[in-house]
């Protein structure tokens, strides 16, 4: 549950996350050479908080995937979510990480990337209080 001691590893460029409980107090230290990160079936909820915080501390990310969180909205974690559910959370996403070029288990495609850019910053879902 603690990413401690990853500091050390600034030269890293693969992590591996899957399975560790890991919630939205996740913080990673910056890691510049880090291009693919798989939190997988771990606690994360919020999505735009995550997103922010990878934009800051791994510029050079490109293949990330979180299936298996509640952020992630696919019929993995939720029966009432929908490819469209799923696709508004791909747009999402590419607004905020725009370099990436695989997300979860699919290739990041023009169309998506363009639509992204348009769309992107209005596919945040928004939970009731």
């Amino acid at each position: 549950r603690s990413l401690e001691g990853l500091k050390t590893f600034s030269y890293l460029e693969e992590l591996i996350l899957d399975n560790n409980l890991l919630g939205n107090d996740l913080l990673l230290p910056r890691l510049p050479h880090l291009h693919t990160l798989t939190l997988n079936k771990n606690q994360i909820t919020e999505l735009e908080s995550l997103l922010d915080h990878l934009a800051e501390v791994v510029p050079s990310l490109r293949y990330l995937s979180l299936l298996g969180n509640m952020a992630c909205p696919n019929e993995l974690v939720c029966k009432e979510k929908d490819e469209d559910d799923y696709q508004r959370y791909r747009y999402f996403v590419l607004h905020k990480l725009t370099n990436l070029k695989f997300l979860d288990t699919r290739k990041v495609t023009r169309r998506e990337r363009e639509e992204a850019l348009v769309r992107g910053a209005f596919m945040k879902v928004v939970k009731p209080k």
